[in-house]
């Protein structure tokens, strides 16, 4: 019997672990910027490739499909919004000001963003809220996880009086993320700050 040639060098390699010779942060930073300029059905790979300039199978072997690489940028997104968040709650001297300081950061968004991009998750919710279960199971999740934050915050706010319980705090947490949503639909089209402020205050009214 013939022995076959092994190849030890093609073992080990395989056998290696792949390492990205790239920063994966500053890349998902540059497919964010494509996704939320031209949404996730008007993208294409070839955006990607050019936004980042790592080839396709750079982009396929590092994060599998468009729907992959768009999930992973929602998620990033995610955690730097919920980061905000956080130090706008850390730095508030009481719940109302905290829900106050939530709609600043929004308006102040809104108003440096001259290219009209609006939010990456409520675009994302206005395209594909229903087109793909794992995008649709992440929008839930995310919504659950902002209202139960308003809620607390407006739960706190009662105890203190600086709420009126004129309604439950699940009923304004959900009058507040349903208006915070709108404000940033509202906010592709108007970029006027005395406007978008008028709206905080109307908003934020009905809570006293």
């Amino acid at each position: 019997m013939s022995k076959k040639n092994i190849n030890f060098e093609t073992i080990i390699s395989n056998k290696m672990p792949k390492v990205e010779t790239f920063n994966r942060k500053l890349v998902l930073d540059q497919a964010t910027n494509v996704f939320h300029n031209k949404g996730y059905n008007a993208s294409s790979m070839q955006d990607l490739v050019d936004a980042t300039g790592l080839n396709r199978s750079s982009i396929y072997n590092s994060f599998g499909s468009k729907l992959d690489i768009f999930f992973e940028c929602l998620k990033l997104y995610q955690t730097q919004a919920q980061e905000a968040f956080s130090k706008i709650i850390m730095d508030s001297k009481c719940p109302t000001y905290a829900i106050e300081g939530i709609f600043e950061l929004y308006l102040n968004e809104i108003t440096k963003d001259k290219e009209n991009k609006g939010c990456l998750i409520s675009n994302c919710t206005a395209e594909m809220g229903n087109q793909k279960s794992s995008i649709t199971t992440f929008l839930s999740t995310n919504q659950d996880g902002m209202i139960a934050l308003l809620e607390e915050l407006i739960k706190n706010a009662q105890e203190k009086g600086d709420i009126n319980v004129t309604k439950t705090s699940k009923d304004y947490a959900l009058y507040l993320f349903s208006a915070l949503q709108g404000f940033r639909m509202t906010g592709i089209l108007i970029n006027d700050k005395t406007q978008l402020r008028s709206i905080v205050d109307t908003t934020l009214q009905n809570l006293k």
